[in-house]
């Protein structure tokens, strides 16, 4: 790797962290799923989410997504389903129902249910794939960092490692704040308030999701 690819590598990593750490719908769900169901359980999210940011990066790259630029009704359509989604899983932790809300101590279960890891890391996945924010700055900030007189697949490869390891660390500190704040209120019992909290970030991200 020679000067100017290590500048570049020194501009894009704290560059892609600054556009991580801000809250956006992935962040928001992190801290979410963080206060009801838990870091651990969160992980799963996680991992689907990381799938879709890497899908996102690689064709924003490859040119894929000028041709959901194109063609952008089945882009409508798959973000439209995903914020309903979401929303209607907001609206389900409000009233306290379903397997995403926060049980209380003394209610909980050994089989009280909880969300399937399918369904997390579909969460995850539609979230990052169907946010237009992550496409439009996958296409405005990835490309000007290869290097066109260098291999493709070697920049590729250490920039979805630099993405991923950026983004875990990201999703974990929100994911760790909303189960530190989801235990001081349990411990109040305001378990009410915590899956109405967490019921309006939800709705909130899919509303986000639809109609950005």
């Amino acid at each position: 790797m020679d000067a100017l690819d290590l500048t570049r590598l020194a501009l894009f990593v704290p560059t892609f962290f600054l556009v991580s750490i801000t809250p956006g719908m992935c962040m928001t769900l992190s801290l979410t799923l963080g206060m009801t169901v838990g870091v651990r359980r969160t992980l799963w999210m996680m991992a689907g989410e990381l799938l879709g940011v890497a899908m996102v990066a690689l064709a924003a790259v490859l040119g894929v997504a000028a041709m959901m630029l194109k063609y952008p009704t089945a882009f409508l359509v798959f973000k439209w389903l995903g914020g309903a989604y979401l929303a209607w899983l907001g609206i389900q932790m409000w009233r306290a129902r379903g397997r995403m809300v926060l049980v209380a101590p003394t209610e909980r279960t050994a089989d009280a249910p909880l969300p399937t890891r399918r369904a997390l890391a579909l969460q995850g996945f539609v979230t990052a794939a169907a946010n237009p924010k992550g496409w439009a700055f996958c296409i405005a900030l990835l490309p000007p960092f290869i290097n066109d007189s260098a291999p493709l697949a070697p920049q590729l490869v250490a920039m979805l490692a630099i993405i991923m390891l950026t983004e875990t660390t990201c999703l974990l500190i929100y994911a760790s704040g909303g189960r530190t704040l989801s235990g001081l209120l349990a411990r109040s019992e305001n378990v009410r308030l915590v899956n109405r909290i967490a019921g309006t970030l939800m709705f909130g991200v899919g509303a986000w999701l639809a109609l950005g």
